[in-house]
């Protein structure tokens, strides 16, 4: 059913909140908004999500030192922050990087029949079962109250940042439709990424689908898989390291 009204002024204005532009990164967006557990909300400013922020100079330093972030959790793998570099060193800013390990996808390609949302969610279900360590370490600093502001990234912010994102607005209580939802919310921001790397990179080959998409039953087949595996996301984190201090800490600072 299509919203109208005042319901849908307040929805238009809470993703105007969360989209934060930016000149060189593309999908940097805040994680607030969401109604999670016990009818509370996660607030706004303490949990971001973004694509790689090696880029950011001039204007967007200034705009991204102006949110106030302490964290960078960087998700890329050790090679990609070598062959790109990482966040400036900005004061007060602390910087950590954790890679979940995870095959290349290379080795499984996709293919044109095949159904993307389906060939994504096996991906995601892979990393998170070969990344279990690296996942519960990203959680577990999103969980330090100390940390916060976080900033979670990989390369286009819509893979290992998006298992990261979404399972941790799982684990707040938020509906799988809204985080669903917010997973898509990445597929503008890898055209309008796709779109600058033809203009930077003009001889490169055009990137392939399933690293620009992010269709919205990915998560949700992801999420379905995490508790048909584990029994819930809850279980799945602590199989990956997260304590339950850490899940109740979570909860605290990251719902109000």
């Amino acid at each position: 059913m299509a919203l109208t009204g005042r319901y849908r002024v307040r929805m238009d204005a809470i993703e105007d909140r969360r989209r934060i532009p930016f000149t060189a990164m593309f999908n940097f967006r805040d994680v607030g908004g969401y109604r999670g557990l016990d009818g509370r909300t996660v607030p706004f400013g303490r949990l971001y999500r973004s694509d790689s922020l090696h880029r950011m100079d001039g204007a967007d330093r200034d705009a991204f030192s102006a949110l106030g972030v302490r964290t960078v959790v960087d998700l890329r793998r050790p090679q990609e922050v070598e062959r790109d570099g990482r966040v400036p060193d900005l004061d007060g800013l602390a910087y950590r990087h954790i890679h979940p390990e995870h095959a290349d996808w290379s080795t499984q390609p996709y293919q044109p029949e095949q159904n993307l949302a389906r060939y994504l969610a096996d991906r995601y279900a892979d990393l998170a079962r070969t990344g279990t360590t690296g996942i519960g370490q990203a959680i577990g600093l999103i969980a330090d109250s100390a940390n916060a502001p976080v900033v979670v990234h990989c390369v286009a912010g819509k893979d290992r940042t998006g298992i990261v994102c979404g399972l941790t607005l799982s684990a707040l209580g938020v509906d799988d439709a809204e985080i669903a939802a917010d997973y898509a919310l990445s597929s503008e921001a890898s055209q309008r990424f796709a779109a600058w790397v033809a203009t930077a990179y003009p001889n490169l080959s055009r990137l392939p689908a399933a690293y620009l998409a992010s269709p919205a039953e990915t998560m949700l087949l992801f999420l379905a898989e995490i508790r048909e595996g584990y029994g819930s996301v809850d279980d799945y984190l602590r199989h990956a390291g997260v304590t339950d201090e850490q899940l109740a800490a979570l909860r605290t600072h990251l719902l109000s």
